[in-house]
């Protein structure tokens, strides 16, 4: 028979043994049904919220995504337009030179009285 910290349980007896399944419960290597099963539901239940968790965070990155593609989509039109509105802009004539208003054309040009 294999040896057991050193002894054949044989060679033990049943005080030692029962002495030794309490060593083992009070250092924690052997638990009670109850305990485990606690432990078990305390896991699961921290798995769910893991799981609930991470659901939420893959939605809102979702619906982040989506925004985002809207937002790109949107200034792709916004820069459509720039450019359209600046090619009908350089096409408009432009004015000539001579016909610029001069600043003596019967402007008065001084400053106005404060209000009183």
């Amino acid at each position: 028979m294999t040896d057991l910290l050193g002894f054949r349980p044989v060679d033990l007896g049943a005080a030692a043994l029962v002495a030794l399944v309490v060593l083992l419960v009070l250092r924690g290597q052997l638990v009670p049904r109850r305990q485990l099963e606690d432990l078990r539901t305390d896991k699961d239940r921290q798995i769910e919220d893991l799981r609930a968790e991470r659901d939420t965070w893959r939605q809102a990155h979702t619906v982040s995504e989506e925004a985002r593609r809207e937002a790109q989509d949107q200034a792709g039109e916004l820069l459509e337009m720039s450019r359209t509105a600046g090619y009908f802009f350089n096409a408009l004539p432009q004015p000539s030179r001579s016909r610029e208003v001069s600043a003596d054309a019967g402007m008065d040009q001084q400053a106005a009285a404060p209000p009183t």
